[in-house]
């Protein structure tokens, strides 16, 4: 009978994971008390393996802790500014590695990196300041698209719901969550890049191996303690840029060898 019962509970609750990612913000506590009496997934070992990617994360010293995102903005702007930025960085690390990302930002942010700035600048001209980002053509279309609207419908703000973040051209889920966090320090949900999307199926941290970050995005929503959703993208994407990387991961380095089941022992 329990697993009867528990069917369309679960059901329910996938697809509204999937429609209202705001609905996300109670941390369950409030929302009845069918919710403690589902007996919760969570992966074998994770906890120490979670303490033991701390301990390899420890020195900050991956791309991502000196040319990330966060490093990406100018701190002395106005806040309105600082958020524009983040979210262009944003969008130009999409398949990009932080370093590209890094200098293609700096160089725009000496010509004085603004809503109004960017849509005087002709397409040729952004183009040859971001080059060589990935896709760099399309970006230059989504950057002047999403400006023009940033413009136009928030006030040259940017918008402070994932909803609204993910409507804009070039904007995926991912991006939205990481803006969420970054530029209105809100926890969305958690931002889930190919480093993330690799590891936790690696690690097994999905009940199932997903396919698409997105998947992997709800799945690990559905287990992992909230307070721990704004730490793991930057946890996990710097060690899987050191350690865990995509082609010969350096399992003979990594603490976690003895208990990952992906590990490659020797």
């Amino acid at each position: 009978t329990r697993s009867t019962a528990s069917v369309p509970r679960r059901s329910r609750r996938r697809k509204s994971v999937a429609i209202a990612y705001e609905s996300a913000r109670g941390d369950g506590a409030e929302q009845g008390t069918s919710e403690p009496q589902r007996q919760r997934w969570e992966p074998r070992d994770w906890r120490q393996q979670l303490e033991r990617i701390r301990e390899m994360r420890r020195n900050r010293d991956a791309p991502v802790d000196e040319m990330g995102v966060e490093k990406c903005y100018d701190s002395s702007a106005p806040p309105q500014v600082m958020r524009y930025q983040v979210l262009l960085s944003l969008m130009l690390s999409s398949q990009t590695k932080d370093q590209v990302t890094s200098a293609a930002m700096l160089r725009l942010r000496q010509r004085g990196l603004t809503v109004d700035s960017v849509l005087q600048m002709d397409d040729a001209t952004l183009g040859r300041i971001i080059y060589p980002v990935g896709f760099w053509r399309n970006k230059v279309k989504y950057i002047k698209q999403t400006t023009a609207i940033l413009k136009q419908k928030y006030g040259g703000d940017i918008p402070r719901t994932v909803e609204e973040l993910v409507q804009l051209p070039g904007v995926g889920p991912k991006m939205a969550h990481l803006a969420m966090n970054i530029a209105w320090d809100s926890v969305s949900g958690i931002a889930v890049d190919t480093h993330v999307h690799r590891i936790t199926n690696r690690l097994k941290w999905v009940k199932k191996e997903t396919r698409h970050p997105e998947e992997t995005r709800v799945a690990l929503e559905d287990w992992l303690p909230r307070e721990l959703w704004r730490e793991i993208n930057w946890l996990l994407v710097g060690f899987g840029q050191q350690t865990c990387l995509p082609v010969n991961p350096r399992c003979t380095e990594c603490l976690n060898q003895d208990i990952c089941p992906a590990a490659k022992r020797h």
